[in-house]
């Protein structure tokens, strides 16, 4: 499900998985928390989930989120 994303796209994925909110992500990844929400639309939309917890687990699901 995951095939079609960015490299960035999935680093965000990954900080998703780990339950790091939108600001935790954009700083640790010194983006803004607009950029970091146009990327969690467009993963949302490649993954066709609905939301945001669907998409946390589907990336645990999918082994994502270890530390």
């Amino acid at each position: 499900a995951f095939d079609e994303l960015t490299s960035r796209e999935r680093e965000i994925l990954e900080l998703i998985a780990r339950g790091k909110t939108n600001s935790e992500i954009a700083e640790a990844l010194s983006l803004s928390p607009k950029t970091v929400s146009n990327n969690i639309s467009n993963v949302l939309v490649k993954v066709q989930a609905t939301d945001r917890a669907k998409l946390m687990l589907m990336a645990l699901e999918a082994g994502m989120g270890g530390k």
